[in-house]
C-alpha cells in the first residue's frame, strides 16, 4: 500500500508540476510578450471589424519608438478605464491640424491609402478648426479608420507612450478575416 501511495503522490507531483509550469508561461506571454484584444465598435472599420480578435505585441515599443501608421491599443483618457484600439497619425514633434476633411501633419497632407475613399475627417473638441496642436515629447495622436465613428485624439487630446498596451499583430478571429496587420507607409514623411 506505501508503494500506491508514492506513486500517486508522484503522479500528482508530476501534474502539479506541469500546470504550474504552463501557468508560468502563460503569465511571462501575457505580461511581457503579447495579450489579445477584441475590436468593441466600428471606430476602425473598414480595416477592423466590430467583434474581431487580435494578437497586441508587446515588445516592440520596448526597442523603438512608435511610428506613424501603427495601429495601437492603449488605455483611454480620460478615465483610463477602457481600452481602444487606434491608428498613430502624429508623433512626438508633429503639429496636427484639422481641416477641409483632411488631416495635415507638419503643414503637409496625410494622405491615407487604408480609408475608405469617401471619407473626412472632421475636428473635434480638443482639435478645432483652424487650430494646430504640436505633439510634446512622449505624446501621440490616434485616429480611428472610421472617421466618423470615432472617439479619438480629436476629441480627448493626445496620448502618452505610457498609454500604449501594444501594437496590433494579428487578427485571429474570425479565420476569415485572420491577418498579419500591414504596416502603413506616408509618403513625404
Amino acid at each position: 500500500m506505501t508503494e500506491y501511495f508514492k506513486r500517486l503522490g508522484s503522479f500528482v507531483l508530476d501534474i502539479l508540476q506541469t500546470v504550474v509550469m504552463a501557468v508560468a508561461i502563460f503569465m511571462t506571454v501575457y505580461l511581457f510578450l503579447m495579450r489579445p484584444h477584441q475590436v468593441s465598435g466600428r471606430s476602425m472599420v473598414p480595416n477592423f471589424q466590430d467583434g474581431e480578435y487580435l494578437l497586441t505585441e508587446k515588445v516592440s515599443y520596448r526597442l523603438h519608438e512608435p511610428k506613424r501608421g501603427d495601429v495601437v491599443v492603449f488605455t483611454a483618457p480620460p478615465t483610463r478605464r477602457q481600452e481602444y484600439i487606434k491608428r498613430i497619425t502624429g508623433v512626438p514633434g508633429d503639429r496636427i491640424q484639422v481641416g477641409g476633411g483632411k488631416v495635415s501633419v507638419n503643414d503637409k497632407l496625410l494622405e491615407e491609402n487604408y480609408l475608405q475613399k469617401d471619407f473626412t475627417t472632421d475636428t473635434g473638441h480638443f482639435l478645432q478648426a483652424g487650430r494646430e496642436y504640436t505633439l510634446a515629447s512622449g505624446e501621440y495622436f490616434v485616429f480611428g479608420d472610421n472617421r466618423g465613428n470615432s472617439s479619438d485624439s480629436r476629441d480627448f487630446g493626445p496620448i502618452k507612450k505610457s498609454d500604449i498596451v501594444g501594437k496590433a499583430w494579428v487578427v485571429y478571429w474570425p479565420p476569415s478575416r485572420a491577418l498579419v496587420v500591414p504596416d502603413v507607409s506616408y509618403s513625404g514623411f
